[in-house]
């Protein structure tokens, strides 16, 4: 593994245990040439999965762009990091258990409007200002009416 610090390809691990749900190992790692510490993570991939974007585009799935896009709707909300690395596993195990190679990104910003629809309402409605791409203010008053009336 390659130091993120100074690019020395010869790193050693110090520690390997599995995550707290077992779904990953987390790896320490130390770099003899310049000191530095730093962790890794080991996953099982099922499968190789491709993001077919909604002007046709492909891409390959990016874990770390899921994670970050929860991460920032939940950010200062009172849901742990590890709820959220958990909520990542378990989107992902279920986009790779569906069996196809090639999903649509519609799909998967459907899971997470679900899932954050269920989770916390405010994390809901930041992620669909991005997702739904309100282009006017009365969109996103619209949006959290709606929302509203379906709550009370």
């Amino acid at each position: 593994m390659r130091c993120p610090f100074c690019g020395n390809e010869d790193t050693q691990v110090k520690d390997s245990r599995p995550t707290e749900d077992s779904s990953a190992i987390r790896r320490r790692r130390f770099c003899p040439a310049c000191g530095a510490r730093f962790t890794t993570f080991e996953r099982v991939q099922l499968r190789e999965l491709t993001v077919i974007k909604t002007d046709g585009r492909k891409e390959p799935f990016d874990r770390d762009k899921l994670a970050r896009s929860l991460q920032i709707s939940l950010r200062k909300r009172d849901v742990s990091a590890e709820r959220i690395e958990r909520i990542v596993n378990s989107m992902v195990r279920q986009l790779e258990s569906i069996g196809e190679t090639e999903i649509q990104s519609r799909t998967i910003g459907e899971m997470v409007m679900k899932l954050l629809a269920d989770l916390d309402k405010v994390a809901y409605v930041r992620y669909a200002s991005v997702y739904k791409d309100f282009q006017e203010p009365s969109e996103f008053t619209e949006f959290v009416e709606t929302l509203r009336r379906n709550t009370d």
